[in-house]
């Protein structure tokens, strides 16, 4: 087969190889699809493919993006409407709006999911660069012919008293050669790689010449992105968002497996919503309950532990970590974990259960955990489960599907009326402790 597949399909989709599906009649031998590539994305729960009599069948998750396996050229699609997108991304990762990512909506459909962050990446380089790019001072021993900071006695006295035109010394020169620019530089070429759109490339070139004289060239890897996160200060919290991007365009490269090391080469770029629907209920919870403590992936220490006389591996405790965990005057109050899965329209999953259960039932002055989902569904409501003691019946806790619609969070966040703030606040009071949230302790 040399004339490739070209399928497009939306987050969550089952696609099955019916007659009209391009997929019917073929196998992965077909396709000449790796079988690795395969096994990984399965087991990573990226995309499901499965092998039928009658062909492919595909089933999407909470990834979007662009995947060529073997001559499937598959484009997974938001549900979200690109626009919404644009403006619950910039709001959930603290991006510039900037002139040149609104004028590529029509990426997300017609090129894919990374060329609409590439844009954005290129949108806050330029800005960076046009601000001037953060130095920092660098210190330099060298002979000169014009003395410059200190005099370097100590080698001038193992000179022995040799004459010469010049003077070692030590000074200290402001240089943009540092970590910050240095992943600055290694994003933009790994953009001008991936990006499907010939302007995007070209764009992505042009900016990385105007400071690959200056700046040294790296080799990107998780500890140097974790190593320029943590030089993010007050100085150079301008450096966040394009810092964010380049972290998500590396990562989403590869599929990472648990207790693998390094990313495998996957032939594509997914994009995790569900990390993108976290940040996002991270800012807002924190926008419009600035009273309360909003903790992300708070452990539950000492909850679980091994027995140290079962313990024969000499493993650590497992630590349950709920999404967030909310606080106020140093008390908890709620548990909650965020789920990129519409559970208005799909069922819930056990596993979901199983962990809001735990979480629950963890607290003893309100046994009661929610789990907050993301829908564009205006007639979603929350529904409640109680766990209850199989025996006597008596009710151990409570778990809460609470939908969050992403129309009504774009609305509120992009009105800047006082009228959207009041409403903002009675919504997120909502996603912690339901519509009864008056009669619960602490609010």
């Amino acid at each position: 087969m040399s004339a490739p597949v070209v399928l497009s399909l939306k987050e969550w989709e089952t696609h099955k190889p019916t007659e009209k599906s391009p997929l019917r009649g073929l196998s992965l031998r077909d396709l000449d699809a790796n079988p690795a590539v395969i096994e990984k994305l399965n087991e990573a729960r990226l995309l499901k493919v499965t092998e039928l009599r009658t062909g492919l069948a595909l089933e999407t998750n909470s990834y979007v993006g662009r995947l060529n396996i073997g001559h499937l050229q598959l484009t997974i699609h938001p549900k979200i409407d690109a626009s919404s997108l644009l403006r619950l991304l910039r709001y959930a990762y603290g991006f510039r709006k900037l002139k040149l990512i609104s004028q590529t909506t029509h990426l997300v459909e017609q090129y894919g999911f990374e060329d609409l962050l590439i844009a954005q990446l290129l949108a806050e380089v330029e800005e960076l660069i046009a601000r001037g790019l953060s130095r920092a001072y660098r210190p330099v021993e060298e002979r000169l012919a014009l003395p410059r900071g200190r005099i370097n006695v100590l080698q001038l006295t193992r000179d022995a008293g040799t004459i010469t035109a010049t003077l070692p010394c030590r000074h200290f020169p402001r240089v943009e050669d540092i970590l910050l620019n240095q992943v600055l530089l290694a994003g933009l070429r790994l953009a001008a790689r991936m990006a499907n759109l010939k302007e995007l490339r070209r764009e992505a070139h042009r900016l990385a010449a105007q400071i690959d004289e200056q700046v040294s060239a790296v080799s990107l890897n998780a500890a140097l992105l974790d190593r320029a996160e943590h030089q993010l200060n007050r100085m150079t919290t301008a450096y966040s968002a394009a810092i964010t991007i380049i972290r998500t365009l590396y990562c989403s490269q590869g599929v990472l497996l648990e207790g693998m090391h390094s990313p495998t080469p996957l032939p594509g770029f997914l994009f995790d919503m569900n990390a993108f629907f976290q940040a996002l209920l991270s800012r807002f919870l924190r926008d419009y309950l600035p009273q309360y403590d909003v903790q992300d992936e708070h452990g539950l220490k000492g909850m679980m532990r091994y027995l140290s006389r079962y313990n024969p591996q000499q493993r650590h405790s497992p630590t349950p970590r709920p999404d967030f965990a909310i606080f106020h005057n140093g008390q908890l109050l709620m548990l909650l974990d965020a789920k990129y899965r519409d559970l208005w329209e799909k069922k819930l999953p056990r596993e979901m259960l199983y962990q809001l259960t735990v979480y629950a039932i963890s607290q003893h002055r309100n046994p009661a955990s929610a789990i907050l989902y993301a829908t564009t569904n205006s007639a979603a409501r929350e529904q409640r489960i109680v766990i209850t003691d199989p025996i006597f019946g008596h009710q151990l806790g409570q778990v809460s599907l609470r939908p969050v619609n992403l129309n009504r969070i774009e609305e509120l966040i992009t009105c800047g009326t006082a009228t959207s703030r009041r409403e903002g606040e009675q919504l997120a009071r909502e996603l912690i402790m339901g519509k009864d949230y008056m009669a619960s302790p602490g609010f």
